[in-house]
């Protein structure tokens, strides 16, 4: 087996993974954008180039609408996204290339709300969740909680996770301006596991040091947690495919490393970072 060296890079910086030994010419496969899939790319591109000598994966985050920029630009071979592409994206991009984008459903998540572990509550009500972000309800009490207020953190309006947490919990209107706005998933997890009286929200692979609410979207249903269950059957409020986009069918390298990520192994690897298979249970 080949040494690989790795190079581990903020999410916001390029990710790239190069064998010692790599084949002069090897074509790169670049992807770029959403930060909830950052180090889910990561995990595939260190599996894929260990059994595939001369490989050369370059990952870099930055969030959704980066990702999908770069993709109209002609800049990245692969659109890492945590949103479906918008109309007008679509009719832009096959402007530039004649054909519609090419759209790969890679992953399953769902979108979590976060509190820290200390915060006596254990669930919400989507809507409850929606006047939190909208800034109409700012202290826990009102939430059945302790008299504390409540601090937000959200991620950055670049974010495809922002995206669709705008649209399918605040259903479509607009965040409060005091959400703390942070770069990455992580970054938020983060920031709530540090905080009391904070909440947050995004992918739910990203559990360390935090607890999720469980939501109720309907007043006669229990609510329900982002746990694998109800995230593969669409029941959990705020589940959501995770995407790659490319500007033409892929061929070559590129549909060698996605096909690679589609398989068993590659599906396998979804779960253990925290997210669930595109179709059932990985073997």
């Amino acid at each position: 087996m080949k040494n690989i060296h790795i190079a581990l890079l903020a999410a916001s910086l390029p990710f790239v993974l190069q064998p010692s030994a790599t084949i002069a010419g090897e074509r790169t496969v670049t992807i770029k954008g959403s930060d909830t899939l950052v180090i889910l790319n990561q995990r595939w591109a260190e599996r894929y180039m260990t059994g595939h000598g001369g490989a050369v994966v370059q990952v870099t985050g930055g969030g959704s609408g980066t990702g999908i920029a770069a993709l109209l630009a002609g800049s990245t071979d692969i659109c890492a996204s945590s949103r479906p592409m918008k109309e007008k994206e679509r009719v832009a991009l096959k402007a530039k290339t004649g054909q519609d984008p090419v759209e790969i459903a890679v992953a399953k998540d769902g979108i979590a709300v976060y509190l820290n572990i200390a915060n006596p509550l254990n669930a919400l009500t989507t809507d409850q969740v929606a006047l939190v972000y909208r800034g109409k309800v700012t202290n826990w009490k009102d939430l059945g909680g302790p008299d504390q207020k409540i601090i937000l953190y959200s991620r950055e309006n670049n974010s495809g996770t922002y995206e669709f947490f705008k649209e399918h919990v605040l259903k479509k209107k607009d965040f409060t301006p005091f959400a703390q706005c942070l770069p990455g998933t992580a970054s938020v997890a983060n920031a709530v596991a540090r905080d009391k009286r904070g909440i947050g929200f995004g992918g739910a692979a990203y559990a360390k040091g935090i607890k999720f609410a469980a939501l109720q979207s309907d007043p006669l249903k229990a609510p329900i947690l982002p746990d694998e269950k109800h995230i593969l059957d669409g029941t959990y409020p705020v589940s959501r495919n995770l995407y790659y986009y490319l500007r033409v069918p892929p061929e070559g390298p590129i549909k060698d490393f996605i096909d690679f990520a589609l398989s068993p192994e590659g599906q396998a690897i979804v779960v253990k970072v925290g997210f669930y298979p595109i179709q059932g249970k990985a073997k």
